[in-house]
């Protein structure tokens, strides 16, 4: 049986057909149909349900439509979520911000393992990427953040940011205050879009740019 052409989609070797030694860069996806390889090329891929991302995970109830996004950057690779229900996952330690990716690093979206594998030598692979730094935050929206993200550090698995209602009720104002309060954190942390799944964004945001820490939700650092 002959070399399947690069120029699929992705390969498949669970039935004994290996790829193209050419494909330097490339996601190794373990699903429970098998395992197939996409080649990282010049663009971003997006990993989610969503028919035509780049990976497509339709057997993981667990993987959002737009789960997360790898990308090119500074000579390497990097990863970051997209605002997914159930996060995202390197080496075992869920990631709040982009996070560059090195040769064998396991990534976890949703209960999907996929392996980061780099065989080409001019790849820069100590590439750091670091988040902007936090923004001016007035006493009040830094409470807004403490409350938003306080519910998810309980029971210690990944839980929905704190409702509207929870944080009006936490905070004794009226839903209209809060939400007047997160339009102005929207605005700071750059924002802009109006996707379902804002509040997700930004308390990831908060927390990788150092807004609030793992300590001002009641937790040690050990629980990130």
């Amino acid at each position: 049986m002959g070399t399947p052409g690069v120029d699929e989609a992705f390969v498949w070797f669970a039935s004994g057909l290996w790829h193209n030694r050419s494909v330097a860069v490339y996601l190794e996806i373990w699903a429970k149909s098998g395992v197939r390889l996409v080649p990282l090329e010049d663009e971003a891929v997006a990993i989610g349900k969503r028919p035509g991302d780049g990976v497509v995970i339709e057997d993981d109830r667990t993987v959002s439509r737009l789960h997360a996004l790898v990308e090119p950057a500074g000579g390497g690779w990097c990863i970051r979520d997209l605002g997914s229900r159930n996060g995202t996952y390197v080496n075992g330690q869920r990631i709040w911000a982009q996070q560059a990716l090195h040769r064998g690093d396991e990534i976890r979206a949703g209960a999907t393992r996929i392996v980061f594998r780099d065989d080409d030598p001019g790849t820069v692979l100590s590439a750091t990427l670091a988040a902007p730094g936090a923004p001016s935050l007035t006493r009040r929206e830094r409470d807004v953040l403490v409350a938003l993200c306080r519910p998810l550090l309980v029971g210690g698995v990944f839980r929905e940011p704190a409702s509207v209602r929870d944080l009006a009720a936490e905070l004794v104002v009226s839903e209209a205050a809060i939400k007047q309060h997160l339009a102005h954190l929207y605005d700071k942390f750059g924002l802009y879009d109006t996707a379902e799944r804002r509040r997700v964004r930004l308390a990831n945001e908060a927390l990788s740019r150092g807004a609030i820490s793992v300590a001002d939700l009641g937790g040690s650092d050990e629980d990130a």
